[in-house]
């Protein structure tokens, strides 16, 4: 049984019937529909593994899994284009970070090409900036579509992927797991939680140790070039990301219908699915100040979180930040779009956990923490997972 109907949960599944055919297996959500939460609200890049630290899960699976994801895709036509990004130093003093990035990359097997000032311009005439990297294999899907092609592959292998199940407890015995909720129970013999912004609380009423962690909620806002002013960008540009703080910063994203996205900020949400200021669970926040975590989180990176705050808060403040990277850019070249919320998890000390990270019982699989680029991963990640469960099945 799999809690969580996002790009991993529906790939540990697929995975698992990989390894099994045949195999039993249900995908619970409590939303409506498939990939609703951060599968569903990303910014649909197909990732490199430009960043990652060598040895990471996040350089390992990233390179197998972004093959996996092409292969699936070509396979099921769900439509991919690998159109490459520029990573762009603005000014001299982030081109050592530059030169780190290559480093990673030539560790991790991802092929880029260093660029003059003109060579960014005759990929991206309207980016600014002192040096670029070219990472050519970057590329674009949606992966809201991937999900729904894998809903159909998977009902063809007798999987059943049940929505508007939303779980309240978890009973353990010694013949399985009982997950249980307002719209009934389900028996199984191994639980994988991928419940993505409630996975530590699904893996509290499972009985794990996460150790402390524990997710706190980051909103992504985004905009997007006006249809008129989509020529401002032709596929990817992105900053050099800041190594102290796990988000990227705010770039231009090239969508597979044609649009430009640009952001995200990174802000805290005020509850665990909130896409808007509005959006408020007292619980939620409570929780939030409640943990030491926070505090110490807070601490470090205050100023960080003040700045991205502005730019919630202010178009003009968002727009400033964009044109570092692309000055012919105006606040009447954009408007709003949508939001999404990253589940990021942070440890008890208040630190922000950069990789991929699980939580195992004897029983169960509990994924804690999978940021960006887990949806890249995904098919990676489910093999990992289901390479976890077989083995506990199999003792």
């Amino acid at each position: 049984m799999i809690v969580g109907a996002g790009i991993v949960g529906l790939t540990t599944a697929y995975a698992l019937s990989e390894a099994r055919p045949g195999i039993a297996v249900t995908v619970l959500d409590k939303e409506q529909r498939v990939a609703f939460h951060q599968t569903g609200r990303n910014s649909g890049v197909i990732h490199s593994g430009l960043y990652y630290a060598p040895g990471s899960y996040k350089a390992r699976l990233v390179a197998e899994g972004r093959n996996l994801l092409l292969d699936f895709c070509d396979a099921n036509g769900v439509f991919t284009e690998i159109c490459g990004k520029v990573v762009v130093a603005i000014d001299q003093s982030e081109v050592p970070r530059l030169e780190t990035l290559a480093e990673r990359g030539t560790a991790n097997g991802v092929p880029w090409t260093r660029l003059t000032v003109d060579e960014l311009r005759g990929i991206e005439p309207h980016a600014a900036g002192v040096a670029a990297l070219h990472v050519p294999i970057t590329g674009i899907v949606d992966y809201g579509a991937v999900c729904e092609e894998l809903v159909h592959v998977l009902a063809d292998r007798g999987i059943t992927v049940r929505t508007g199940f939303a779980v309240e407890s978890i009973a353990d015995s010694s013949s399985g797991v009982t997950v249980s909720g307002p719209a009934g129970s389900v028996q199984a013999t191994r639980l994988v939680n991928c419940a993505g912004l409630q996975s530590d609380r699904i893996a509290t009423l499972a009985g794990a140790d996460t150790k402390g962690v524990r997710i706190m909620p980051f909103r992504g806002e985004y905009y997007e070039l006006t249809p008129q002013r989509r020529t401002l960008c032709r596929h990817l540009i992105y900053p050099v990301p800041d190594p102290a703080f796990p988000f990227l910063g705010v770039h231009l994203t090239r969508m597979i219908d044609g649009s430009v996205h640009l952001g995200p900020n990174a802000v805290p949400a005020l509850r665990r699915e909130g896409y808007r200021w509005r959006d408020v669970s007292p619980r939620d926040v409570l929780e939030v100040l409640g943990a030491s975590g926070s505090y110490k989180l807070g601490r470090k990176y205050w100023r960080t979180g003040a700045g991205e705050i502005k730019r919630s808060l202010s178009t003009k403040a968002f727009v400033t930040a964009l044109q570092r990277l692309c000055p012919d850019l105006r606040e009447s070249d954009i408007e709003r779009s949508g939001a999404g919320v990253r589940a990021q998890a942070i440890d008890a000390q208040g630190r922000l956990l950069d990789d991929f990270a699980f939580a195992d019982t004897d029983r169960d699989v509990h994924v804690v923490n999978a940021p960006s680029p887990a949806a890249t991963a995904s098919f990676a990640i489910g093999r990992e997972i289901a390479g976890r469960v077989l083995a506990k099945h199999d003792r």
